[in-house]
């Protein structure tokens, strides 16, 4: 999903709004809200190099509008949590509410399942 078509944002992209201090819009629902810290995540990534471009590029492409998903945590331990990339087939990137942060995270059997790597969701998605 491309950030801007025709000097327009598209996609979740769409939708990003933040406030003059750079506050993200406190009437959002819970996913928009999210989308928005990808969003801002994304405009603001450097672009300087090929490979910088390259993987912002297939970050907003692998973009979605967040959803709720069960994550499973190691001891057996589960979390709601909010997907924000589709996933490839062998990883996808989520957002952990409760910590605040973002998660890469493996498909199994079994759903989503936290490998702890954690951070921004750029540096996640980038980091396979």
């Amino acid at each position: 999903m491309a950030v801007f078509r025709h000097g327009k944002r598209t996609g979740i992209f769409a939708k990003f709004r933040r406030g003059a201090a750079g506050v993200i819009d406190p009437d959002l629902s819970l996913s928009d809200r999210i989308a928005d810290l990808v969003a801002a995540e994304a405009l603001d990534a450097p672009r300087e190099t090929v490979a910088e471009r390259a993987i912002v590029q297939a970050f907003e492409d692998a973009l979605v509008q967040p959803f709720e998903t069960t994550v499973n945590f190691s001891g057996g331990i589960t979390q709601r949590c909010w997907t924000v990339t589709r996933s490839d087939g062998a990883y996808r990137v989520v957002y952990l509410p409760r910590a605040g942060y973002f998660s890469l995270c493996v498909e199994s059997d079994f759903g989503p399942l936290d490998i702890g790597v954690h951070g921004p969701a750029l540096g996640c998605f980038a980091s396979v």
